[in-house]
């Protein structure tokens, strides 16, 4: 069975798609309606959160294996609820059900303005792959840290760690 992925942030970057799903499966421009991105103070990715009017650019992934779900699944972590929502794609504004990755923390003081996929890439993006790739090194060992430990392990308050 194959579903599809909203995504808004990192995943949008294909080169850390291809470092998870050892892949990088098709994909559309894509709009979800009624949520809104945020940034997440000390962090360097996004969140997003239903709010009425708003909407969230992002693309679709598709044709997503239930194990390369799982792997998704496992590197969202405990901060984010998978859920099932219905994005528009851009290309054809064919309505699809999508799994989309929402903030689980839905009072969470630390979400403020926008986040900016562009400056992402500039910053980030490199020690991201990287750190992507700890995740997979890390994900099949049997006692394998949690996505935000290996998040915490490369970044530190937005900047890269010191080793």
């Amino acid at each position: 069975m194959s579903s599809n992925v909203f995504v808004y942030g990192s995943l949008l970057a294909e080169e850390v798609v291809q470092v998870l799903l050892k892949r990088v499966p098709p994909s559309s421009p894509a709009l979800l309606n009624d949520f809104q991105r945020f940034s997440i103070k000390g962090r360097v990715y996004p969140a997003i959160l239903p709010v009425d009017k708003k909407q969230v650019t992002g693309k679709v992934l598709l044709g997503i294996s239930d194990y390369e779900l799982y792997v998704l699944d496992t590197f969202e972590d405990v901060e984010y609820e998978r859920k099932l929502v219905e994005i528009s794609r851009m290309d054809t504004s064919e309505k699809l059900p999508a799994h989309t990755y929402v903030w689980g923390k839905k009072d969470d003081l630390n979400l403020c303005g926008d986040w900016d996929f562009v400056d992402w890439k500039e910053k980030y993006l490199n020690d991201f792959v990287e750190m992507a790739k700890g995740f997979i090194d890390e994900l099949d060992q049997p006692e394998s840290l949690p996505r935000v430990a290996t998040y915490e392990s490369y970044f530190q308050n937005g900047e890269r760690a010191s080793t």
